[in-house]
């Protein structure tokens, strides 16, 4: 550019005394030889000035052709990036294609359970009051019956009042039936709402439904008010010989884990998976293996308990603390990651009622997950819909029950199970996320928490 600028100063200078020359000519008649000189020194200069001309050109040139290729490798990346992200675009309008259709079909299902459980109630509210009309005639029959035996003591029963009681029997016989199926399609309407809660989830994290994400509310949608119904318990009457937890089950001779009936004291019976090992059967209160079952459950369900004893479940407060209260007891933790190492810890350790929010304290015996829960403290048992008064409230992220001290952290056995769907996920969102005090973060896959009496031979 110098060079452009002086060129362009040079030729106004040579034409102009090249024009003063030529008048100067007129005016003097000065010789021809003379001129002739003068214009060769012209020319020389106006070369010189081309030639620097053409070396500037040159220099602009080649820095005008480095630009140039710098500009296409910047195209270049540009055309790469955008190619991987139309690639990653489409990947994500297949897992959106997918997702609707599995909302539609869980949907469809979740209407067809609702309608099932809706006819199911008509059927046992119908079955209820015929009960309650056939008991009123047994009891009308049964007095005259009564009364006949008074005044004829050798008569025999009427073959009416015998098809009326086998009726009746049969009734409740039906009645139990229906009790039972409408409580599997009460599970089977939580599971569907969790699955597609968990769906609706997924596409408000993909940014696809912008207008449902709006309209959520903060909090999880409680489950129906219905009574949950207990089919593992029955009435509190004596069963001498019901053992009391799973150490008396093993020494009466049953040496294979399994589910078992139990009755501790003072309580009713229910059935309990036994998990034998090194010549000891524990008793398992919780145990998560592939996230089949949703944890984020009510205040009511983690007292009861949920879930089958044979997959993933909770065996419920009440049950833990009515064996627990017997005597002595450890807690034993069990961790598995996704190498298939294998972690534990056990605890001495007592536990409240329901009065004391099931209130836990912890002293570690041994065990190679180190600082797994907080020692020495009061831990207090809380769920999304029931926070004990002058403790902490966790927020709707630390999902399902646990016990909390002063502060929310997520060694939180009963969290969400983060199940994996793409290679890119990190691993360490699969499974279980616990994070232990010592701010180590493991990726578990299954969990069992087991209880044993310190004392056996207490259990006898």
């Amino acid at each position: 550019m110098h060079t452009i600028k002086l060129f362009l100063f040079i030729i106004p200078l040579v034409i102009s005394s090249k024009i003063d020359q030529d008048y100067s000519s007129y005016d003097s008649m000065s010789p021809e030889p003379k001129s002739r000189f003068a214009m060769l020194d012209d020319v020389k200069i106006l070369a010189n000035g081309l030639l620097q001309l053409g070396h500037g050109l040159k220099d602009f040139v080649h820095k005008t052709k480095g630009q140039i290729n710098d500009i296409f490798q910047k195209l270049n990346i540009f055309d790469q990036s955008f190619y991987d992200l139309s690639l990653q675009t489409n990947e994500i309008k297949k897992e959106e294609k997918e997702l609707r259709r599995t909302t539609s079909k869980l949907q469809v299902k979740n209407e067809e359970v609702k309608n099932m459980s809706l006819e199911l109630n008509s059927k046992l509210e119908s079955l209820l009051e015929e009960k309650i009309l056939l008991q009123q005639k047994v009891r009308y029959l049964e007095k005259q019956l009564t009364s006949l035996i008074k005044n004829q003591p050798e008569i025999q029963e009427h073959p009416e009042v015998t098809s009326l009681k086998t009726f009746v029997e049969q009734q409740d016989n039906s009645i139990k039936d229906l009790l039972q199926t409408v409580e599997e399609q009460y599970r089977q309407l939580n599971q569907q709402h969790s699955q597609i809660k968990e769906i609706e989830n997924q596409l408000r994290r993909t940014g696809i439904q912008e207008s449902t994400e709006n309209s959520l509310s903060s909090k999880p949608r409680a489950p129906r008010t219905t009574s949950f119904l207990h089919l593992n318990e029955t009435n509190n009457v004596e069963h001498d010989d019901i053992p009391a937890n799973c150490t008396t089950v093993y020494n009466r001779g049953e040496h294979t884990s399994g589910i078992y009936s139990i009755r501790p004291s003072n309580s009713q019976v229910f059935n309990v998976y036994c998990d034998v090992k090194s010549d000891r059967s524990w008793t398992l209160i919780q145990h998560r293996t592939d996230g089949s079952q949703n944890f984020n459950e009510t205040w009511e369900n983690y007292r009861y308990g949920f879930g089958r004893l044979d997959g993933e479940f909770w065996l419920g407060l009440e049950k833990i603390y009515s064996i627990v209260k017997q005597s002595n007891y450890i807690l034993r933790i069990e961790l598995e990651d996704w190498n298939d190492n294998k972690h534990y810890i056990e605890y001495s350790f007592h536990l409240g009622n329901h009065e004391t929010n099931y209130t836990l304290h912890l002293v570690e015996i041994s065990g190679n997950v180190p600082n797994a829960l907080p020692e020495h403290k009061d831990l207090v048992f809380s769920t999304w819909d029931h926070m004990a008064k002058g403790h902490v409230n966790c927020p709707e992220s630390y999902s399902g029950g646990w016990w909390w001290h002063n502060v929310c952290g997520e060694n939180n056995l009963n969290g969400k199970y983060n199940k994996p769907r793409a290679k890119t996920k990190p691993e360490r969102r699969r499974g279980i996320c616990w994070k232990s005090q010592n701010g180590r973060l493991y990726s578990v896959k299954s969990t069992k928490m087991l209880i044993h009496p310190t004392d056996s031979e207490s259990s006898e």
